[in-house]
């Protein structure tokens, strides 16, 4: 069985028992979370595609931890002005696990 959801902005391709990271949501960890924008269903060879979303279909699936990814360094530089500036950027994301996909076929 497998499912296309959205969140965060982007789309991911599930199943159950994959871990996936996406971006931050709240909740604790421990706590299940719904994600009911179902672009894409795929049950025993039947497929069903949305129009934009499945009628009636959920993907459910428990937040394992909430955390930061790797530092991403920021240099911009500009010539002959002496100008440099360096930052560093950590993006928070949230690891889900999915646990169960339900719909109506």
């Amino acid at each position: 069985m497998l499912a296309i959801i959205r969140t965060g902005g982007k789309q991911y391709l599930v199943s159950p028992g994959q871990k996936i990271k996406i971006e931050k949501i709240e909740g604790k960890e421990g706590k299940e979370i719904t994600f009911k924008d179902v672009l894409l269903l795929e049950k025993r060879k039947k497929l069903e595609i949305g129009d934009p979303l499945v009628k009636e279909a959920k993907v459910i699936g428990k937040i394992l931890k909430q955390a930061k990814g790797e530092k991403i360094i920021v240099f911009r530089y500009r010539r002959k002005t002496r100008y440099k500036l360096k930052k560093g950027h950590r993006q928070p994301f949230t690891e889900v696990e999915i646990t169960k996909i339900e719909s109506r076929i």
